[in-house]
């Protein structure tokens, strides 16, 4: 008898393989991510397709000089390390919406205008749809190729002979291979389109863009073998209504992955901002209590931002906490301090805490903003509005050390700042600073002290 096909249970989440339907996946801890597929037959004769293969010295490798491509946008460089590298894969997620294709086709109009052949290739919107978009934009070069199409097969028999500098793929969830008998999007699916496209791209010296729609946690579909086969993976971040978007790099084998880059949308498409301290600012009231200006470091990149709290007295047993853009749970660790170390009776009060503008916030040098914002809403007390503070606060109420103090005094002085707060043990690493007063403080109470009296 003919042996019938076997089923393999994948995981959605991480592509965890098992023989058998599980609750659980053994490996991420996630319930109910396991769904069956039939595992790909072995092709004949794979075994013997092995080729000989011989190791080389590291110093003997030329790595060249001309490998990175400049995209003409300066934000997407500074996230990609200083531009694409020719043969790399990068994966773009997103939410749906906010501007994962926009930036991947203005991308495509700024290579075809230097001359380079670009392919984009959609798998979800029809030539008419993407050229509707295209006018939006301007003008575009005939070096720039458009196909619509799902199956890999005859992707890869495209790119084979048009050999493009460049292509796109829109997205990796809709392209299917016929040698896997599974739906488009599946684990099985996106594993085995991921892997074709990562062989053309290093085997053809092809820099290919993959678009990867996201899930309600906002991780990327599919297996988390996706984000590991691929090169670089980029996250666009922002709520879709607002006008600005972030680019934030969380993995790139060919530059730092702390680099984020802004934009903001409009008609035309995405456009750079380029100087993102002065955009989160803008808007900051006067002479309002419960604001303060604070600094956090983006990669190399300090961004000054306004963190706003509002502290009112509870009319249940329970006082509301609410954090937008902050740690919930660092928000109530800071405001136990100033209960313990400073006498603040903040459990009878409301405290709602926000990043203006939208953006999220994690770095521990924004503590001392925080802590200075909800003294200031509580005592109803504004501060200074040439004044930015940063600093890590601890359990004792003690002001740490951050990193690149240096950096963020320059850029808030760029700005018109005249008053900059930080960590005394950060004064030396800072010097002194023309036309800014630099002050050190150790603790928060002296800090309250200092700009509260």
């Amino acid at each position: 008898m003919a042996r019938s096909k076997k089923s393999i249970f994948f995981c959605q989440n991480c592509g965890h393989e098992e023989s058998k339907w599980l609750g659980q996946c053994p490996m991420c801890k996630e319930w109910n991510t396991f769904v069956e597929e039939k595992a790909a037959p072995v092709k004949p004769g794979a075994a013997k397709a092995m080729h000989e293969v011989q190791a080389v010295s590291l110093n003997s490798i030329s790595t060249g000089e001309d490998e990175r491509v400049n995209t003409g946008i300066e934000e997407l460089d500074r996230v990609l390390g200083g531009g694409i590298v020719q043969g790399s894969l990068v994966l773009v997620g997103g939410d749906p919406g906010i501007g994962k294709s926009t930036l991947l086709l203005q991308v495509c109009q700024r290579l075809s205008d230097m001359g380079k052949k670009v392919l984009y290739i959609s798998g979800e919107e029809s030539l008419r749809q993407i050229k509707l978009r295209a006018n939006r934009m301007g003008d575009f070069k005939d070096t720039l190729s458009l196909l619509c199409e799902t199956n890999l097969d005859m992707i890869r028999r495209v790119i084979e002979q048009h050999k493009p500098e460049m292509a796109v793929v829109d997205s990796i969830q809709t392209m299917y291979s016929e040698e896997v008998a599974s739906a488009p999007g599946s684990v099985s699916q996106v594993r085995e389109s991921t892997n074709t496209l990562m062989q053309l791209a290093k085997g053809l010296n092809i820099s290919i863009f993959i678009v990867g729609h996201v899930t309600k946690e906002g991780t990327v579909a599919g297996p988390r073998v996706l984000e590991h086969m691929v090169d670089t993976v980029l996250y666009f971040e922002g709520d879709r209504h607002a006008s600005y978007r972030i680019l934030r790099g969380v993995k790139n084998r060919f530059g730092s992955t702390n680099e984020i880059g802004v934009f903001e949308m409009q008609k035309s498409g995405l456009v750079e901002v380029e100087n993102p301290s002065e955009f989160m600012l803008s808007g900051k009231p006067e002479h309002a209590s419960g604001s303060v200006v604070a600094c956090a470091m983006e990669g190399t990149r300090p961004m000054l931002m306004e963190i706003q709290a509002l502290v009112c007295r509870s009319n249940f047993g329970m006082p509301r906490r609410t954090a937008a853009g902050l740690d919930y749970n660092r928000v109530n660790l800071l405001m136990a301090v100033l209960e313990k170390r400073l006498g603040f009776p903040l459990s009878n009060y409301d405290a709602y805490v926000n990043i203006a503008g939208g953006i999220r916030l994690s770095e521990p040098a924004a503590d001392l903003g925080i802590v200075m914002a909800v003294a200031s809403s509580y005592k109803n007390k504004p501060v200074s509005e040439d004044t930015i503070v940063f600093g890590e606060v601890g359990l004792s109420g003690e002001i740490r050390a951050v990193t690149m103090p240096d950096l963020r005094v320059a850029e808030a002085k760029k700005l018109g700042f005249k008053t900059c707060i930080i960590p005394e043990v950060s004064l030396k690493a800072v010097g002194t600073v023309p036309g800014m007063e630099v002050i050190g403080v150790k603790s928060v109470n002296q800090t309250i002290n200092y700009m509260m009296s």
